[in-house]
């Protein structure tokens, strides 16, 4: 979809469908339409609609006998109004255009829209505006989506940048939704390298040999019970001349997760195709990265597997010797993503960035602590948590910071035959997660680790959400990188 940005005045347009952005109780956005204002006014004081946040009224009005479409968006208080209310503000736009199968439309949102709101506004369209409906036989081949929305006043560098972020995340959306039987670690590693061939990253792919070879038997030991063996993925964005700074981001890869020999139940083993979204949330990144052009180097790493019952799984009670040479007493084989990240972050560690963010849909407990909208957040750096987590309060990705202070939490790892074990009860479980990935960190290097396992996949839409795969952390990560582009 086109988002661009306009100055027409409202009757060089009237021949389109228009949305006016307004605030609770505060419909001065409606001057724009001149004369139509005070009939708007009065019909949505009829209709008790008052402008409150995520809420949407449709009125058509006769003018010279031919209808003209308004559509009338509520951003809330006024005083209250962030940029995340003009994202969703922008999506519940586009969705009623979806329903009405309106190929294009005008925005208002005020006279002269400043980088931030164009930017939070065009990824809201962008990001509304999508479904996931590729394996669907019966399509309306008449209409398919929302083909442009011209944005008035809109500044045009930050509808730019956030139809980027939107595309990046709209990428990680498409390949998390990808059923196991299109995406297992051979096919996500190829997708690697033919993005990386597109936009021209650096990527090296290392086969199940490579990564026996190079000492990954944690990864390897997770992958070894499929059919399918596992991959290791290192794609990389450089910038032309010195980088400002060094980061990595590791994804959590499982492209299916059965539970390995603790198999899930029914019920917990459906959408587990979702358990690639650290993965596909690093790939979203590195796609937007080569557009951005930041003057920052950036590394994704990736451990792809499959995490399959067999006659060559890993079993509990196994003891694996990680790359970094720590070993790991297996517990529970459903505790399979941290022992995957366990090499990656070494390997990540190995390249010695000054940030590490790692993003994996690790735990349930997570969920159980913070709900299914809110990704729990752990650092061992808490100037990089915060600046994190103001980021998302822009973004609209809500994060929450857990403690990693707990010695007796911790000491439940160390109970084991091995330097650590892989599960340390039920009590705290997202936080005893956070400390095991913590081991493999070197020394030095600040790390977030940003539990996703509630908001990275959803059963049902909201906002700028769709029912499946949401995408969660890419805008969050890609604010980051620019905003140590930017030195803000």
């Amino acid at each position: 979809m086109e988002v661009v940005s306009y100055e027409k005045p409202y009757e060089e347009v009237k021949d389109t469908p228009l949305g006016i952005f307004v605030f609770e109780e505060d419909f001065g956005n409606l001057r724009y339409v001149g004369a139509f204002a005070e009939k708007i006014e009065n019909i949505l004081k009829a209709e008790n609609f008052k402008g409150k946040e995520d809420t949407i009224i449709k009125i058509p009005l006769l003018e010279d006998d031919t209808v003209r479409t308004f559509y009338i968006i509520g951003l809330g208080k006024k005083d209250k109004a962030g940029f995340d209310e003009y994202r969703r503000a922008g999506a519940i736009f586009v969705k009623r255009l979806k329903k009405d199968k309106i190929l294009s439309a005008c925005a208002y949102a005020g006279d002269r829209l400043d980088y931030k709101r164009s930017k939070a506004i065009a990824e809201g369209l962008l990001l509304g505006n999508y479904s996931f409906e590729k394996y669907k036989s019966k399509k309306d081949e008449e209409y398919t989506s929302v083909q442009k929305v011209n944005l008035y006043g809109g500044y045009e560098e930050g509808i730019r940048v956030g139809k980027i972020f939107a595309d990046g995340q709209i990428f990680a959306r498409d390949l998390v939704n990808e059923p196991g039987n299109v995406i297992n670690p051979l096919t996500l590693a190829q997708i690697a390298q033919d993005l990386a061939k597109e936009y021209g990253l650096e990527c090296k792919i290392y086969d199940e040999k490579q990564i026996q070879e190079m000492g990954m038997h944690a990864l390897w030991s997770v992958g070894k019970g499929s059919a399918t063996p596992p991959r290791f993925i290192h794609i990389i964005y450089k910038p032309e001349g010195e980088p400002k700074d060094k980061i990595a981001l590791v994804g959590k890869g499982l492209t299916f997760d059965s539970g390995g020999l603790n198999i899930k139940t029914g019920e917990y083993m459906r959408t587990m195709k979702m358990d690639k979204s650290g993965a596909c949330a690093v790939l979203g990144i590195m796609k937007a990265l080569a557009l951005l052009k930041p003057q920052v180097e950036v590394h994704g790493i990736i451990g792809a597997a499959e995490n399959m019952p067999s006659g060559s799984a890993y079993r509990p009670d196994d003891i694996i010797r990680t790359m970094s040479g720590k070993t790991i007493e297996v517990d529970n084989t459903d505790a399979e993503g941290r022992i995957t990240l366990a090499d990656a972050l070494h390997y990540a560690s190995n390249l010695k960035p000054t940030y590490i963010i790692d993003m994996a849909t690790l735990t349930g407990a997570c969920i159980v602590a913070l709900g299914e909208y809110t990704a729990g957040l752990f650092t061992n750096d808490d100037a990089f948590g915060d600046k994190l987590l103001e980021i998302s309060r822009e973004t609209g990705e809500r994060m929450w910071k857990l403690p990693m202070d707990d010695k007796k939490l911790r000491e439940k790892l160390k109970k084991s035959d091995a330097d650590i074990v892989n599960t340390a009860g039920r009590y705290g479980g997202a936080i005893t997660a956070a400390m095991f990935l913590e081991e493999f960190v070197s020394e030095g290097i600040k790390w977030v680790h940003l539990d996703i396992a509630g908001p990275a996949y959803l059963k049902e839409e909201f906002g700028y959400y769709s029912k499946g795969a949401t995408g969660f952390g890419v805008r969050t990560c890609l604010e980051y990188i620019l905003s140590i582009d930017k030195g803000t």
